[in-house]
């Protein structure tokens, strides 16, 4: 009777989890977490109809995937330097890192055969959402393309996932993260304003309207018929910059007055360049680069373009290296250590030779405490 008491009341076993989480997997239980924001209409106002985000989001991806990431294991490697049969390792990276900036969410698919991991696809932000399990964390994604879906689920036990979903902190979402694109959508739009403004006003014959004004002398005024035939022919044959200089014949004791900008009129043209420093800054990419006038921060380019490699491109590096590292562990039966190749990087050749400089006079350490400070491989270690 005891024994069978003993059975019936024994505590399940107990299980590493948040405490605070369990509420928000109760929150959200049987409820699709969406991404919270317009990805498409961000893409389209920033990526594609601006000059400073497209060129921002072109340097950060295209930097970031130059570098090169290197692992022990053999497979790993060749998984990574030919990921499938369309893209290699630069291509992959870039569309990664790409949407990363632009939607806050970076998504790689890991294709499965015979338990392992045999190729990766970078995948569109917009189509995926999470779908939440107990303890607060994704227990898998869906992915909807051409009116289909298809789900990905994450064991719970070995905690293998064919995503790796990679998220930029947001502090206001438990399941995706903000972009920086997101961060300057105001700055954004008040550039995009400020072109839209500029165009508008070529189109009109880069000056700003004048006004029709009867004399003073005459006394009539301008019947409805005339007035709308007046409009007709200024949109007509004076409107735009292939009718700039035309002249103009006026009747009827008209007279053209031309207006001209006020000075705080003009300060749009600065206000669109702070804004496109904003922009930069949002990306963490410094305005010089971009050639935006009015930024003295760095003394030369090559100052900007260290502070760039250092405070941005190599950070989002190793945070993608570590996310790897990770994400391909409960795949692989072990640690799966994978380093970033830094010592190649032009842009850092000179700090790189300050760093083994400093390294080789250190004879207080021992071969292998100086190959671990330089981001090496232990001495004799072979690829498996």
């Amino acid at each position: 009777m005891l024994e069978f008491l003993s059975r019936s009341f024994a505590r399940p076993p107990e299980e590493k989890a948040s405490a605070a989480r369990q509420l928000i997997a109760l929150n959200m239980q049987g409820q699709a977490a969406w991404t919270p924001r317009n990805y498409l209409a961000l893409a389209q106002e920033g990526f594609a109809r601006n000059a400073i985000v497209y060129r921002c989001v072109r340097m950060i991806a295209e930097a970031a995937a130059s570098v090169r990431m290197h692992a022990k294991s053999r497979k790993i490697n060749d998984l990574l330097l030919r990921p499938n049969v369309d893209q290699d390792y630069a291509e992959l990276l870039e569309a990664h890192f790409g949407y990363l900036l632009l939607s806050g969410n970076g998504y790689i698919e890991a294709a499965i055969l015979d338990g392992q991991p045999r190729e990766l696809y970078a995948l569109r932000p917009d189509r995926m959402k999470v779908i939440p399990r107990g303890g607060g964390a994704p227990g898998g994604w869906e992915y909807s393309a051409g009116g289909r879906k298809i789900r990905f689920v994450r064991d719970a036990h070995t905690d293998q996932s064919p995503i790796l979903h990679m998220r930029l902190f947001n502090p206001a979402n438990d399941y995706y993260g903000q972009s920086p694109l997101e961060a300057a959508a105001f700055a954004v739009d008040i550039h995009n304003a400020g072109a839209k403004w500029n165009k508008a006003l070529l189109d009109n014959a880069a000056r700003p309207s004048g006004a029709l004004v009867l004399s003073a002398s005459s006394s009539e005024r301008l019947s409805d018929e005339q007035f709308e035939r007046l409009k007709a022919e200024l949109a007509d044959v004076h409107q735009g910059a292939q009718n700039a200089g035309r002249p103009m014949l006026l009747e009827g004791g008209l007279d053209w007055k031309p207006m001209s900008h006020a000075p705080a009129d003009m300060e749009f043209l600065q206000s669109r360049h702070a804004a496109a420093r904003e922009i930069a800054l949002a990306f963490g990419v410094p305005p010089m680069l971009l050639g935006i006038p009015g930024d003295n921060t760095y003394a030369n380019y090559r100052e900007a373009n260290l502070a760039f490699w250092r405070q941005t491109v190599l950070p989002l590096v190793r945070k993608t290296a570590r996310s790897f590292e990770s994400w391909l562990s409960s795949w692989m039966g072990g640690d799966v250590s994978i380093q970033v190749d830094e010592d190649n990087i032009p842009a850092l050749c000179e700090d790189v030779g300050a760093r083994w400089e400093r390294l080789s006079k250190a004879d207080f350490l021992s071969d292998a405490e100086k190959r671990a400070l330089a981001g090496l491989f232990p001495q004799g270690t072979k690829e498996t």
